[in-house]
């Protein structure tokens, strides 16, 4: 089986490249991915996958892509994923996120291949729901809150969209929040690992800047994620819709206080208003009863465990390369 993967260098991908590998079932794995894109997340792998530089932007290069590949099955993580940057960034969001994955199916439909194609949209898409939406069905109204909230209900009924038009047998996801090892330092937990495991080093002064503490997240090993999202291009119905995520509901707070308690050092905890955002999504809880009954998966890593991976990943990280730092906002 020939497998693309878009985004194949991020978070997700990365993890979703390695997990198929560990199938040891000869798939062809390729990855979709510009030329700029740092490959260290593919450190130890990227000798066993077939690296296809393009960008989702590019239409015609996708088209001649797509057409000397020919894959069976399409997973398009690929995306700007930052719901902060959306609000500095609304436009560059909005053309990555809906006319990237236009482009996508198009060039598909262009070349009449008929792959499955996994479009993963977010739980973003649902907003802020009242306590009443709790947990969240995929029949629950879109309310986006974000310009990156926005893009994916674009993504997502694109993808329907040509479903329904074009027979592309699309099948798209809702993921709620997901984090591990490799997870971008824009996110919160892994920002605060980040921090953390900075302090320990001595590189930085022991605080910890925050956000919005009291969210309310569900949260799910990106390891987890991605053996749903395998179970899904072999088992769901192109067309629908499917909400993913893991059972342990707690306060973005509580998730910090976990994370402080592997810390070596003693962290003060300061709300940085830089990283509050303008309309915020503040109650997340998925129903998962439609993907389970399709698929039978449950996700097996708990957080405490998640979270640990995620600290150790940041230490081992920035004791390798200490400039890496850098990259947290000052």
């Amino acid at each position: 089986m020939k497998i693309l993967i878009t985004g194949i260098t991020g978070f997700v991908g990365s993890h979703l490249a390695e997990y198929l590998l560990s199938l040891r079932e000869s798939h062809k794995i390729y990855g979709l991915c510009r030329w700029r894109s740092p490959k260290t997340n593919l450190e130890g792998i990227w000798d066993k996958l077939a690296l296809v530089e393009s960008d989702l932007g590019d239409l015609g290069g996708l088209i001649r892509h797509m057409k000397e590949i020919r894959p069976d099955v399409i997973f398009h993580l690929a995306a700007q994923s930052y719901v902060l940057t959306s609000f500095n960034s609304p436009v560059h969001t909005l053309w990555n996120n809906v006319i990237g994955t236009a482009n996508l199916l198009e060039a598909i439909r262009i070349l009449e291949i008929d792959p499955i194609v996994h479009v993963c949209s977010s739980s973003e898409v649902y907003g802020q729901v009242s306590e009443t939406d709790i947990p969240i069905k995929e029949t629950c109204p879109f309310k986006p809150a974000s310009p990156y909230a926005v893009s994916k209900v674009g993504e997502d009924m694109v993808a329907y969209q040509y479903w329904v038009s074009h027979g592309i047998r699309t099948i798209r996801t809702r993921m709620f929040t997901h984090t591990g090892p490799r997870r971008g330092d824009v996110f919160a937990m892994s920002a605060f690992a980040k921090q953390i495991a900075g302090a320990e080093l001595g590189l930085k002064e022991p605080i910890i800047r925050v956000g919005n503490l009291q969210s309310v997240r569900t949260f799910c090993d990106v390891r987890d994620a991605v053996r749903a999202y395998w179970m899904l291009v072999n088992t769901c119905t192109p067309g629908e819709v499917y909400n993913i995520g893991g059972r342990r509901t707690v306060t973005i707070g509580d998730a910090l206080q976990m994370l402080l308690s592997n810390s070596r050092v003693l962290c003060e905890i300061r709300v940085d208003p830089a990283l509050l955002r303008p309309s915020d999504v503040t109650l997340q809880v998925p129903c998962l009863d439609k993907f389970k009954k399709s698929t039978g998966w449950e996700p097996k890593i708990p957080l405490e465990q998640t979270l640990r991976d995620l600290l150790d990943y940041w230490r081992n990280e920035l004791s390798l390369r200490p400039g890496a730092f850098l990259t947290v906002i000052k």
